[in-house]
C-alpha cells in the first residue's frame, strides 16, 4: 500500500529494536491461520461452539482495527498507529481469554497465540519506531542501552505470557523476531546481534519446556 512493503517503511529509519523486512511475512502465516479458523466455524460440528460465540463481537473489532494500522502505517501516521496497535494487543488479550474461558481445542486458540505474540513484539516495536522518528532521547540512554533495555523487558513479557497461559506458541513467535533484530543489526551493532540470539536461545528453550509439559500433563 501507498507504494511501499512495511518492511521498507520500518527500513527508513535507523532503529536498533526493529525487525529485518523478511520478518514481516509472518503476516501472511497468521492471516492463513485466521482464514482457517473463521471457515471452520460453517462446518456442522462448529457451528454451535462456545468459541465463537465468546469471541465473536472481539474479532470482527480485531479486523477492523488490524486494517487501520495499516492503513496508518503505510501512510506513515506513525502517532496514530501506536494508538490503533495498543487498541490491537488488548482486543487480542480479550479474545485469548474469551476462548480460554469456554471449551475449545488446539486450533480454537492457536491463531491467536500467534497472532497476539505478533501483535506484542510489533506494538513495542512500533512504539520504539515513533520514538525514535521524533527524536526522543530515551531517557538519556545511548540507543544501544535503550535496545537491550527493551529486549529483556520483551523477553520478559514472552515469560511471563507463556507461563501464566501454559502457552508454548506464544513465545515462539518472539524468537522469530528477535533473530530478525539480530539480522538487521549484524553488521552495524554486534552487541544487540549477540543478545538478540542469546535471548531467543532462552525463550525457544522455555517455549519447548513448556510444550514437554503439557505433553505429560
Amino acid at each position: 500500500m501507498n507504494g511501499q512493503t512495511s518492511g521498507e517503511i520500518s527500513d527508513k529509519l535507523d532503529v536498533l529494536f526493529t525487525l529485518a523486512g523478511y520478518v514481516f511475512s509472518i503476516w501472511g502465516l497468521i492471516y492463513f491461520l485466521l482464514a482457517i479458523w473463521v471457515f471452520r466455524q460453517f462446518l456442522s460440528k462448529h457451528q454451535n461452539s462456545p468459541v465463537y460465540n465468546a469471541s465473536f463481537p472481539w474479532f470482527a473489532l480485531s479486523c477492523v482495527l488490524n486494517g487501520t494500522w495499516l492503513l496508518a502505517w503505510h501512510y506513515e501516521h506513525f502517532f496514530l498507529s501506536v494508538f490503533i496497535i495498543i487498541a490491537l494487543l488488548a482486543t487480542l488479550m480479550v479474545i485469548y481469554t474469551s476462548i480460554k474461558k469456554v471449551e475449545h481445542d488446539t486450533f480454537d486458540l492457536f491463531p491467536f497465540s500467534v497472532y497476539t505474540g505478533w501483535v506484542s513484539v510489533a506494538t513495542i516495536a512500533d512504539i520504539s519506531y515513533y520514538l525514535t522518528y521524533i527524536n526522543w532521547d530515551s531517557f538519556g540512554l545511548t540507543s544501544l542501552t535503550w535496545t537491550i533495555v527493551l529486549l529483556i523487558a520483551t523477553t520478559i513479557l514472552a515469560f511471563v505470557f507463556a507461563g501464566k497461559n501454559r502457552d508454548w506458541c506464544y513465545p515462539l513467535v518472539f524468537v522469530w523476531s528477535f533473530i530478525g533484530i539480530g539480522i538487521r543489526n549484524s553488521a552495524a551493532y554486534p552487541v544487540v546481534t549477540d543478545i538478540s540470539y542469546i535471548l531467543a536461545a532462552i525463550i525457544f528453550i522455555v517455549s519447548i519446556t513448556i510444550f514437554i509439559k503439557n505433553r505429560r500433563n
